[in-house]
């Protein structure tokens, strides 16, 4: 009997979704900063066995919208809860419930799939918190199970991991065994770019840019991928910002980026950056549309 399915990650900002996610399928492919809201799209990762392909969703940020562009990134994650065979429900191990995770609780009220409650960072924790916590979570909620984990340091993956299995139904294998990803490469380049602007600029930058792979081109002769990108911001001050000093912060973008371009993708990068303003793009449905965060 060979068992597949979906199962979807959510959880509050900054909660280690990505982190999850990654230590599953074994490698980088989501994007990961000490900002909450940078994962904006839904990502996925495959985690294969003899009798099993597990089919993972990394998904935003669970989050009261201001925004057009937070709106977006709700309804993503919204369609996800909807939509799975198991769902994941990612919080941090504190000792008090944060009220955001009482929202995203909220959001679980039509779900018939099964709710596992991973606590994430238990590292960080005293012991002692830790019981009370379950309990605390086990009256919100009636969870299938809960997993104390270490997403960082892989602690408690594998029963987690043995425990969604269980619970998946039996099905086709949806992807290839030997595949990580569904995400193409032009959507990896641009995400490693915005992770690096995320990581390297302070205040609305991040949060005030996307990013558009305008060529990728592999050269297999070479082993040579030459990418050329194009960060949009919505300010003149913001391209200045970017750019930084003759250069030196756009330089430290690109450099870092490739570096991360050249582990996964395993060729030699050259990287050329551009920066454009379009301003107010985060508050345009159309301008959202082409930089495919909300659906046509």
């Amino acid at each position: 009997m060979f068992k597949s399915g979906f199962i979807g990650i959510i959880g509050r900002p900054n909660a280690g979704k990505s982190t999850l996610f990654n230590t599953i399928v074994g490698d980088k492919i989501s994007i990961i900063t000490d900002k909450p809201q940078t994962t904006r799209n839904k990502i996925t990762g495959i985690k294969n066995y003899p009798d099993a392909q597990l089919v993972f969703l990394d998904t935003p940020g669970m989050h009261k919208p201001k925004t057009p562009l937070n709106r977006a990134m709700v309804e993503t994650t919204r369609e996800t809860i909807g939509s799975v065979d198991v769902l994941l429900m990612l919080i941090e191990a504190n000792p008090r419930v944060h009220p955001q995770d009482l929202f995203l609780i909220e959001a679980l009220a039509p779900v018939q799939s099964p709710v596992i409650l991973v606590i994430n960072k238990i590292d960080l924790i005293e012991k002692k918190y830790l019981l009370p916590l379950i309990d605390q979570f086990r009256i919100l909620y009636d969870f299938q199970e809960i997993f104390p984990v270490s997403a960082l340091k892989g602690e408690g993956i594998e029963a987690l991991l043995e425990a969604v299995k269980a619970m998946l139904p039996e099905g086709p294998r949806y992807y290839p065994d030997d595949i990580q990803t569904d995400a193409t490469e032009r959507f990896i380049a641009a995400e490693f770019i915005r992770e690096k602007i995320t990581l390297l600029t302070k205040q609305e930058v991040p949060y005030s840019t996307a990013v558009t792979i305008d060529v990728f081109k592999e050269d297999e002769e070479k082993n040579l991928i030459r990418i050329s990108a194009t960060i949009h911001v919505e300010k003149d001050s913001q391209k200045a910002i970017m750019i930084g000093k003759r250069g030196a912060m756009l330089k430290k973008i690109g450099t870092q980026a490739r570096m991360d371009m050249e582990n996964l993708f395993g060729a030699r990068v050259y990287l050329e950056l551009f920066v454009k303003v379009r301003k107010e793009w985060t508050t345009s449905d159309k301008m959202l549309q082409e930089f495919g965060l909300l659906k046509q």
